[in-house]
């Protein structure tokens, strides 16, 4: 299924948003657009709602249609917990999360530990966890600790475009990771010149209009057959006022969908 992240929405639930929107308006906004996936992701307000809020937010997603996902950054025991603890409130079967959290940079042994210790109640509760790629940890790193533990309920958020800043080529990461993907954001990138022609600025695009390989990617990953959600997601820089950065969001949204779903049937 195709869905959108609260990456697809960034500027227009920011504090530079003259009225930000909430979780239920990027719900709403999700099927206008004729997208099935919402992916709460990196949004921390979320830890902070009532038992009512969550169970707003819930129903209005039953209502529509709409499967929830979530997605935070860590993997220390008390801190996935919490996210499976929300995770079950919201009917939630998929929970994207990083290795590194802002404030902790576990070992690969270290991140073997702590993954084994959160892992049995995740398959107790059907819920899988979904470790993104991105240039802090390598693609071989990473597949190394998901191999190394080897649970049915831990995987890849695939993102070739996080690998490029440490030099990493976005077809390698693919074919590195395809098999153990179980989630993929889905951004395309460009590099454009800085002032001056003095180096590069790697910033978000239109997809399909830059690097991303999306053919490829899904060619070799194969989401409609196995099942995998594609979430969208922007690097969208800001564009001088919240209405052309908004505007430019919500076209981005529309196009990127629409290229989507004209290139569902390359995976047959």
């Amino acid at each position: 299924m195709i869905g959108l992240s609260t990456y697809a929405f960034f500027w227009q639930h920011s504090d530079r948003a003259p009225q930000p929107i909430d979780l239920m308006a990027m719900l709403q906004r999700t099927r206008e657009l004729d997208a099935d996936v919402f992916q709460i992701c990196d949004y921390p307000r979320i830890l902070e709602y009532s038992e009512a809020q969550l169970s707003d937010l819930k129903s209005l997603a039953a209502e529509l249609g709409v499967v929830l996902e979530l997605g935070t950054k860590g993997i220390s025991p008390n801190h996935l917990a919490a996210f499976l603890r929300l995770a079950d409130t919201l009917g939630v079967k998929m929970i994207r999360s990083m290795v590194n959290a802002p404030d902790h940079h576990p070992s690969l042994p270290e991140a073997q530990g702590l993954l084994k210790q959160s892992l049995p109640s995740y398959e107790a509760s059907g819920v899988r966890i979904a470790l993104e790629t991105y240039e802090q940890l390598s693609s071989r790193d990473l597949v190394t600790l998901i191999e190394s533990i080897g649970s049915p309920n831990l995987g890849i958020c695939l993102d070739p475009a996080n690998c490029v800043a440490a030099l990493e080529n976005p077809i390698d990461v693919i074919d590195r990771c395809s098999q153990y993907v179980v989630n993929l954001h889905v951004k395309d990138f460009a590099f454009t010149r800085r002032g001056g022609w003095i180096g590069f600025t790697l910033e978000g695009t239109q997809l399909g209009s830059g690097l991303l390989d999306y053919d490829y990617m899904i060619n070799v990953v194969k989401p409609e057959v196995r099942g995998i959600n594609r979430v969208i997601e922007h690097w969208l820089t800001w564009q001088g006022t919240f209405k052309e950065t908004s505007r430019l969001e919500n076209l981005w949204n529309i196009n990127n969908i629409a290229y989507m779903n004209a290139h569902k049937s390359l995976q047959s």
